[in-house]
Formats: structure tokens, sequence, C-alpha cells
């Protein structure tokens, strides 16, 4: 039989077989079995069995030998260090450090010897000479040396025999100086410092009047000297040859300082205002002036309520004015007077020019002030020259802004009312003509009106500005923040406006001035309304597209556009941006170009100009943007084509709507070519685009050269507009062709040769950058592939699917963790340690000192029974 395998013994059996104590060995819980949830091939286990009272008993041991010794020699200084030196260095030989201590010992004592010796190199000396010389006494004074004056110590005898250190020698000067300094670094009391201040003072004073008077002396004689040679230098020229000095000019530094001094101070301004405030004032402005226009049309004096006193601060200082000149007098003596020049006469000969001209008819100041304001709009707008005389007699009295109306009337009404309070009362006559004035005046506010003939009926018969001003007054009057119905009364306003406009531009002439006129005030109510004026005018060209549509079904062409049509695209321009890649208005618009540039046949002179027309406006469409317009180049090549006399050999395409030979395609063709020499360079007339009347050859030749120079500014403008697409040269090599081939400079006057030379050096000096086409080169796109994530278990049981740096930082802070978690632990095992330790020292101390007290206590009360007993044996004793 084999042998029979012995049952392997657990830790426990092993541990309680090894110990001694019996407590373990017979107790079985002594002993903790760590058990697992599943077993792990490979993996060996360390804390499986764990026994805890063996692990807190060598903890209680060990903090026995460490900790408790610790805390006993606390506080405790009764242990010896040897501190000699090599004492507890094992590599030095005992004979060694023997050495070295002997000889630190001698150098220490040798050291201290040292401290006080001298140094023997140096010799000693006094005043000069050598004391070891001195000791030697070789210097006696002979017998025949002595003086005669028998028992007198001189002072080099006293010197040469005692060294100079006696009382007799006599203080040299050095010494003495010395000797007071010596005194003056002693330190002084408060009553010497207080003399030595005295004196000072005292000292300083003398000096001060000393210097007084000799300079007083010096005075007296300059004065007497220079009486004596004054007659002698004085030299009186006659009046006839005195020769008056030119006055100085002022300098500009000077003139800049003296503005300066009558420059306004600065005033606190009013608070910012909202826009509801300031339409509520300018309604309030514009109620103020009707009423008083209407109580001059009816004769009743105007003003005396604002003749008013106003109150003057006493704290006023009055500067608050402005000078027109600087009226500062430049002071001067003659002849011991002040010479002050006098006002010219000019201007008090103005002053009584105003006056006197204050006193006219009513009407007179508010006549001035609209022809000044006249003349300034006629210097800003020096084109439009038609309806300059109907504006001087009726004359305006507002700017641009619209606001500048109610500043002259307000000026007009205080220079009213200081006539008022300067005459007590009109006559007849000036009563009539301020009646007629008031009368010929426009009304300050106005009601909106609700339909479209309300507003022709309104600004009927009046001029441009007055029709302007009637627009802004009856907005300001009709501000949407002043009432609930105005905002819709001014939406039903501007769309009344936008066909006022059209109208305009449909009759006959086209009244042009006026529609430049009402375009503020457009834009002033589309930026109060956007969205009413998106839709009025998404309407206008919503109407004109379905309208071209119509006819493009029927006929096949259109006609181009009319001038109301361009007005309107122009006023899309004006009010709407055109730079965004999508908008509700600009779009809509630039597609109608575009579509009559390419539908539209061009069979006329006026086609031509119309056609100039729509490009400009695309051109102006797309100059912030750049948006490249192919129907704009088409219609300019096109145009250039028509000016081509020979049709036969073209080495470029012609695009539709033009054609490359035929009826219509030399109507920029000059009739007689002597006529470019009388022609002088004009804009393009817009009103020609409606009616065009060329009554004779070289009208129309000129009106040709006119069309010609136009398209060729804006080739151009299109050349360096369009002059960075990488395309430029493909697209403009038709224009390059046809001038540099077909239309030679010797046809062309020297204005459009210069524009023509410029256009090809544009277009020739472009770089020509061609590429082949690639198809774009990409990283080919993986399959996806289905494998498996693998993630790391790490060692304390928690998944993380990181990077190793994270994963080491996590293991890092678990260990961190661990360890302070531990730490406390293990202080807390101490504190609790000395704790019980603590205890049972006071426990002891209390034991012991109750034991003395019993003892005590004891030892008394046998003390008090052998004194009771012999107290007993007395009283027995004397009762016998």
């Amino acid at each position: 039989m084999g042998k029979v395998p012995k049952k392997k013994r657990s830790l426990a059996d092993k541990v309680r077989k090894t110990k001694t104590s019996t407590e373990i060995k017979n107790n079985p819980f002594e002993v903790k079995i760590n058990r697992k949830k599943f077993e792990i091939l490979g993996r060996k286990s360390k804390h499986d069995v764990g026994l805890p009272g063996v692990s807190r008993s060598k903890a209680i041991n060990k903090r026995k030998e460490t900790l408790l010794k610790e805390y006993k020699q606390k506080g405790k200084s009764s242990k010896f260090i040897d501190r000699r030196f090599g004492e507890y260095d094992t590599n030095m030989a005992p004979e060694d450090k023997i050495l070295q201590r002997f000889a630190m010992e001698r150098q220490r004592v040798h050291d201290k010897k040292d401290l006080y010796n001298l140094n023997e190199e140096e010799e000693l000396t006094h005043y000069g000479q050598s004391l070891a010389e001195m000791e030697k006494f070789n210097d006696n004074v002979n017998s025949d040396d002595e003086s005669e004056e028998k028992g007198l110590l001189s002072a080099e005898l006293t010197a040469t025999h005692f060294g100079g250190g006696g009382l007799l020698r006599k203080k040299t000067s050095e010494e003495q100086q010395q000797e007071g300094e010596d005194n003056h670094h002693r330190a002084k009391s408060r009553q010497e410092l207080i003399e030595e201040l005295i004196q000072k003072s005292k000292q300083e004073k003398r000096e001060r009047q000393v210097r007084k008077e000799e300079s007083q002396e010096l005075t007296e004689k300059l004065d007497l000297e220079w009486k004596s040679i004054q007659a002698l230098m004085v030299k009186k020229t006659p009046k006839g040859e005195r020769v008056e000095e030119e006055k100085p000019k002022l300098e500009q530094y000077d003139m800049m300082v003296r503005e300066l001094v009558f420059e306004m101070k600065a005033q606190p301004s009013e608070k910012l205002k909202t826009p509801e405030e300031l339409a509520r004032e300018e309604r309030e402005k514009l109620q103020k002036l009707e009423a008083d226009r209407l109580r001059r049309m009816m004769g009743d004096e105007v003003g005396e309520s604002s003749g008013s006193q106003i109150h003057i601060s006493a704290d006023d200082l009055n500067d608050g004015f402005i000078l027109d000149k600087e009226d500062k007098k430049t002071l001067s003596y003659q002849d011991g007077k002040w010479n002050i020049e006098e006002e010219p006469k000019e201007d008090k000969d103005g002053e009584d020019d105003e006056e006197g001209q204050s006193g006219d008819d009513g009407e007179s100041e508010d006549e001035d002030e609209e022809e000044e304001e006249e003349e300034e709009e006629e210097e800003e707008d020096g084109d439009d020259d038609e309806g300059e005389e109907e504006e001087g007699q009726e004359g305006s009295s507002e700017d641009e802004d619209g606001h500048s109306d109610l500043e002259s009337e307000q000026e007009s009404e205080d220079e009213e009312t200081k006539e008022d309070s300067a005459k007590p009362s009109l006559s007849e006559e000036e009563m009539k003509a301020q009646q007629e004035a008031a009368k010929a005046e426009l009304p300050y506010t106005f009601t909106a009106p609700e339909n479209y003939s309300d507003l022709t009926d309104l600004l009927h018969g009046h001029t441009p500005d007055n029709q302007r001003l009637i627009v802004a007054r009856t907005q300001k009057s009709n501000h949407a923040s002043l009432a609930v119905g105005n905002k819709l009364k001014l939406q039903k306003l501007f769309g009344f406006l936008l066909e006022y406009i059209g109208e305009l531009a449909t009759r006959s002439p086209p009244e042009l001035t006026t529609v430049d006129k009402l375009i503020p005030e457009l834009y002033t109510m589309c930026q109060m309304f956007p969205e009413a004026a998106c839709k009025a005018m998404q309407s206008i060209l919503g109407d004109a597209g379905h309208s071209t549509e119509e006819v493009l079904e029927v006929k096949g062409h259109i006609a181009f556009p009319t001038l109301d049509m361009l007005i309107y695209l122009k006023v899309t321009a004006l009010l709407f941006p055109t730079s965004d890649f999508r908008h509700p208005v600009s779009t809509p618009a630039l597609l109608y170009i575009s579509q009559a540039l390419t539908k539209c046949p061009v069979r006329s002179l006026q086609d031509v100009t119309s056609g100039l027309a729509l490009c400009c406006l695309g051109v102006e469409y797309v100059t912030f943007s750049k948006r490249f317009l192919p129907e704009l180049i088409n219609f300019l090549s096109g145009t250039l084509h028509l000016a081509v006399q020979d049709k036969t050999s073209i080495g470029y395409t012609v695009v539709p709507p033009f054609r490359p030979s035929g009826k219509c395609s030399d109507l920029l063709v000059l009739s007689d070519s002597e006529s470019r020499k009388s022609w002088t360079k004009k804009s393009l007339p817009l009103s020609a685009t409606q009616r065009l009347e060329l009554r004779n050859e070289p009208d129309r030749d000129h009106h040709r050269l006119m069309c010609l120079s136009t398209c060729l500014d804006l080739v151009k403008r299109c050349c360096l507009l369009y002059k960075d697409l990488t395309s430029f040269a493909c697209v403009f090599q038709p224009i390059g062709a046809l001038l540099s081939k077909h239309l030679s400079a010797q046809t062309l006057p020297e204005l459009l040769q210069e524009l023509r030379a410029e256009i090809l050096e544009s277009i020739g000096s472009a770089p020509v950058t061609r590429s082949r086409l690639v198809l774009e080169r990409r990283k080919p796109i993986p399959l996806k592939l289905l494998t498996p994530k693998i993630v790391e278990v790490l060692d304390y049981g928690k998944k993380r699917g990181s990077t190793r740096e994270e994963r080491e930082k996590e293991r890092l802070k678990h260990k961190y963790k661990k360890e302070f978690k531990g730490a406390l632990r293990e202080i807390r095992k101490d504190t609790r340690f000395l704790a019980r330790e603590k205890l049972n020292e006071v426990m002891d101390r209390d034991s012991e000192r109750k034991r003395k007290v019993r003892e005590l206590f004891g030892s008394l009360a046998t003390q008090e029974g052998e004194w009771k007993a012999l107290k007993r044996r007395k009283e027995k004793g004397k009762g016998k």
C-alpha cells in the first residue's frame, strides 16, 4: 500500500501549535480567516488569515519601546552627551583622536594668551622718536650748555628729558586747536546751547544792519553822482522833428492768450433725452410757432407774454456771451495818458443799419433768413439749377436734417419780441404787412394724410424745399410715440411718398429735384419702420416682376424699365443694404436688373441710355460685396460692339440681347468723324431714359460719344472691382480684343483715348494663373472594425479607461488616500495608548496617596487609642 498523504494544515493550526499562549491555543476565535468570494488562478493571497490579538500585542509592545519612552523623557534634560572630538567617529584611531584633541587644546590656550600681546615687529614712537632710543638717554645735557638763569626749566629741556609729558610744557597752536575741538565734541548742556543760539542771532542781526547801512550809503552816493551828469545826457528834440514809433504788432501767441480770456466757460449739459421726449418737444415747438403764426395772421401782437423779465442770480458773473470778433483793446501810454483805440465807424454804421432794418415789415426777417439758407443749399447742390428763383421768392427755413427751421423760426420770434418791446405799438400798414407775411408762411403743424389724394393736395403748388418741409413737419407732428394711431399713419405716409415719387418721375419733364429733396425723409421713416418700408418696396418690385413675366410670355421680350422704376431701384440702394448675401429687398432688385439687362432688346439710343443707367445701378449694388454680375459685363461688351464700324471679322462672341450685325447693331457708330472734335464730356442725363429729343446728326453723335464715355467708365470700374478674380483675364478678354483691334484710338476723342489706354493696361497687367483641375486628394476612409475595448483593471478593483498618465495619477491618489487613512488610524491608536498610560499614572498616584492616607489614619488611630488608654488608667488611678 502507498503512503497516505498528510492532511494540509491551515495557518490557524500552525499558529495554535507554535504559540505558547494557552489562551490562543485553546481559543480558536483569536484567529480571523478572510474568506474570498471566488478563487483566481495564479494569484497568491497574503491576507487570507489574520491574527488580531497577536498584531495588537505587537503594536502595544512597539509603542512601549518608542512612544512611551519619548513620553517619559519629555521635558527632561538629565542626559550626558559626550562632545569630545571624534568620540562618535568610528573611522579614527584612538591615538589620532588623542593627538587631535591635544592640538585643539593648545590652539585654544594660545589664542587666549596672545589676545593682548603686542606685535614685536612694530616700532613704537612718540612725537616721531622711537621709544627704544629715548630709553637709552644718549642725549645728556652738558654743564656748559646750561643757561645762566639757574633754577628755571626751559620747554626744550623738559621736552628732551621728560618726553614732553609734563605740565610745564608750552602748548602749540595745533594742540590748542585740538583741545578746542575736543571741548567742542564734548556734549553741551541746555543752557550753553541757548546762550550760543542767542549770540548767533545777535551777530546775524548786527551783520544785516551793517549791510543795510552800507547799501544805503552807496545808493545815496550813486544818486548824487547821477544828478551831476544827468543834465549832460538829456537832449530834447522839437515836436516837428519827432518820429512816431510804430506800435509793435501782436504776436500770434498774444492773440491766442487774449482769445482764451474771452472763451466761454463750460456749462453743465442737460440729461440725455429719450426719443419720445425729443418728439414731444419738437411737437410743442411746432404748436407754439403755429399759434404765433395764427395770431400774427389775425393781426394780434405777438410776444407780450414772452417779454417778461428773466430772473438773474446775484452770483451771475454775466460771462455767458460769445464774441464775434476780438474787442480787447491794446493799452499804451502817450504823454502820461492812456491811449485806447477807438472803435471803427463802420461797426457803428452797421449797427445803425441793422436797427433801421429791424423796423421794416414783419416778413423781412423771415425772408432774409430764408434767403441765407437758400444760398447755403445752392452752394451744396450746385448741379440743381432748376427752381432756384422760386426758392428765392418763397424761401425755406430748414436744412437737410429738418431741424434748422425750428431754430430759425425761434430766432425770428426772439427778434420780433425785441422789436415789440422796443416799439409800444405798430401802425396799420405794418400790421397789414405782418398779416400778409403770416398768411404766406407755411403752417407748422399738419395732420397725417389718410389717402394718396390728400398727400398730393397737401404738396401741390409748393417748391421742392417746402414739400420736404411739409413732410418733415407732418412726421414730427404725428410722431409714433405721441399717440396710439400715429404709427399706422406714418407707415401709410411712407407708401404714399413712394407712390408720389413714382408720379413725379413720370411727369413731363420729370421733377427729379423734388425727388432728391424727399429721399432724406423717406430714409428717416425707413429707419423708424423698417418692416413696413420693406413690405412697401417688396410690393413695388413684385408688381414690376409679375408684369415683366406676363409680357415675356406674350411677346418674348420686354421694354427697358421706365424712369419711375429706375428711381425705385435707386431708392432701394439708398434705403437698404446691398452688400448682404441675401436680402428681402436688395436681392429681388438685383435680380430685376439682371433680367432687364438680358431680356430687353436694344433698338434705339434711348434703349442704350436706359441700359447704361441699369448698368450704373448694378455697379452700385455690387461695389461693396464685389459680387460677379455676368449680365453687366455682357451688356457693356455689347454696347462697345455697337460702336464698331467693321463687323465682318470679329474675334469675340456677341451675347443677346445684342446681335453681331443687323439693323440696330450700328447705334453708336458716328455719322460724322468731325463731331468728336466739338464734343465735351458730360454726365449722362437720367431724363434721357424717358424722352430723348435729338434734332440733328451732331446732337446724335454727341449723345453717342456720351454713351460710349459712360460705358468706358463703367468698364474701368468693373476692372478695378473684379481684378482679384482668378478668371479676370478670361472674362475681360472679349472687351480687350474689341478695344485693341476694332476700336482704334484714332476714331475716339482724347478723353476716351485715355480711358481706352487705362482699360487695356489694367487688362494686360492682370496675371494669368491657370492650373489643371485635379480631384481633391483625401485620405481613404477605413472600414469600421469591431475590435474589443480593452480596459486595464487596477489592483484596487476599479476600472479606468483613460490614458496611462491619468491611470498613474489615479493610482497615486488612491495610494495617498490609503496612506492618509492609515496615518490617521495610527495617530488615533497612539493617542488612545497615551491616554491609557496617563490614566494608569493617575490611578497609580491616587492609589499611592490613598495608601499613605490610610497609613496616616492608622498611625493616628493607634496614637489616639494609646492616649485614651493612658487617660483611662490615670482616671482609674485617681479613683482609687
